[in-house]
């Protein structure tokens, strides 16, 4: 399929979704078939990180392309513009080439305002814009639920779930649009975060005797300790037992993703009776993940496990070659400057993330650029110990907690991805080693390991020029930068020649 100069773009992105949940990508259960089909038309990113396990970290990461340390947004708290260190944005971008903006379902970020967009349509986890008795029950219902997961199916049709609200209002907006104008659509479901319920024939469609054994428990937890054992720990005391549902808990996670990808090819195949599919170009992806039960915890919080910063990244349309890619470490953080080259505008100064646009049309590009990444996680400071107990800043009556906290998230930390291994800095602290292939749930770490010297003096010298790399380029004064192309930083002795 081929490109014309100014495709149509749609994001389609997910909250908080496992990386490793669909059949295409050896899970036992066919959670999403349509994402997969489209996965085996277009590139599936295997190796695909976020910037931070957390939402709106990593959603600012999304628009400016750079790190939580640079754009300087490091809490779920800050959304506001003025807290932006930035340049030019996605919507800047595309504003600027002409595009159409269209926005439905979660924001999350500081792109939050319907003045930004065409079309605005807002969505929260437990709040919609009602306009009907029913879906005013509906969500007066999702605030009743203290968050999930639920025992028994939602006693509302699926056409009430926000994932089917969210696309109709999308379908209404491309159907609005001026025909002569390019448009991106930004397609956000909030699910399948919790609260984690869903409507039949969802709820029932995967049983709980067949969801697959996990890998790590309450105990890995304890045994791993600091903000592992805390926040296992506070879970337990709000919620005694809370781990003895974790198959329902995961069968209905697995039934939430159904729910959306039949809603992203409902999406699709409206596109195609429009006439639109050709022209498009879609990308699908998530935030974060999710822990659905390992460690013994639920949603998100502690530390950056392969279930938190692993993410699924698929894209698909006009110009992207078929390609399982299984090699390439890749970034949220990427997605802004390949938008850039494939709607062939520069990529703005003090964009850290790298263009896969060469990478996905089939050129030629340094496999070197790509041979690792960064994630970084924490509000600053020093570690809480474990007994802390420090202000807490949300509502934790009866049985309500807060998974991103002053404790979970207290310290800074990097991870470097490399081939196998994964390497932990953290202030204040030893690092951490991990052979990711042989140890996914990351439980032994061989940081002091003698026979892994030669790994951890290459992983520790990556995760160094990582750290150069990613010193902010902004404000700009009055010289001017020497740039790489597409950011490809690895080539730059090549682009100077």
């Amino acid at each position: 399929m081929t490109c014309p100069t100014a495709p149509n773009i749609i994001f389609a992105m997910s909250d908080q979704v496992r990386a490793d949940f669909t059949k295409g990508v050896g899970f036992p259960l066919d959670t999403m078939p349509f994402l997969d089909s489209l996965a085996a038309q277009g590139t599936r990113f295997r190796r695909a990180y976020t910037t931070a396990p957390a939402c709106v970290p990593a959603r600012t990461s999304l628009l400016t392309g750079r790190w939580p340390s640079t754009h300087r947004i490091r809490q779920n708290s800050n959304t506001g513009p003025a807290l932006v260190s930035r340049g030019d944005d996605l919507v800047d971008v595309l504003r600027g080439a002409g595009y159409q903006l269209f926005y439905s379902g979660k924001t999350h970020m500081y792109r939050n305002k319907p003045a930004e967009y065409d079309a605005f349509s807002e969505y929260g986890h437990t709040k919609g814009p009602d306009t009907t008795t029913e879906q005013r029950a509906f969500t007066a219902w999702l605030n009743s639920i203290d968050m999930g997961p639920t025992t028994a199916p939602t006693p509302f049709p699926a056409e009430q779930q926000y994932p089917y609200r969210i696309v109709s209002d999308a379908i209404a907006q491309i159907d609005a649009r001026d025909p002569a104008k390019p448009f991106f659509a930004f397609v956000s479901t909030p699910e399948p975060h919790n609260p984690y319920q869903v409507s039949e024939p969802y709820f029932s469609m995967f049983a709980e005797d067949t969801i697959p054994a996990r890998r790590s428990g309450p105990a890995d937890a304890e045994a791993k300790g600091g903000a592992y054992k805390w926040l296992r720990d506070l879970v337990e005391e709000k919620r005694p037992g809370y781990d003895g549902i974790w198959r329902r808990y995961l069968a209905t996670y697995c039934g939430m993703l159904r729910l959306i990808d039949d809603q992203w090819r409902r999406l699709v195949d409206h596109l195609k009776e429009q006439g639109l599919y050709e022209n498009t170009l879609l990308i699908f992806l998530a935030d974060h993940g999710d822990y659905t039960a390992e460690y013994g915890l639920q949603r998100k919080g502690a530390g950056i496990p392969e279930v938190l910063a692993h993410i699924p990244m698929v894209v698909h349309g006009c110009g992207v070659q078929a390609r399982d890619n299984g090699t390439d470490f890749v970034s949220i953080a990427d997605i802004l400057p390949t938008v850039c080259e494939a709607i062939g505008r520069p990529i703005p100064l003090g964009v850290q993330g790298r263009s896969l646009w060469q990478m996905l049309t089939g050129a030629d590009y340094p496999a070197a650029e790509f041979a690792d990444i960064v994630t970084e996680r924490g509000f600053g400071g020093l570690p809480y110990p474990d007994d802390a107990r420090p202000p807490l800043h949300f509502p934790y009556e009866g049985t309500r907690y807060d998974e991103l906290n002053s404790v979970t998230q207290s310290g800074s930390s990097r991870m470097l991805r490399h081939d196998r291994w994964k390497l932990y800095e953290h202030v204040g602290d030893a690092g951490e080693l991990y052979d990711v292939e042989k140890d996914p749930m990351e439980l032994h770490n061989r940081w002091d390991d003698p026979s892994l010297r030669k790994v951890k003096a290459d992983l520790t010298q990556r995760l160094q020029r990582w750290s150069v790399r990613l010193t902010d380029d902004l404000p700009k004064g009055v010289y001017e930068p020497l740039l790489a192309r597409h950011n490809w930083y690895r080539t730059a002795e090549e682009d100077r020649a």
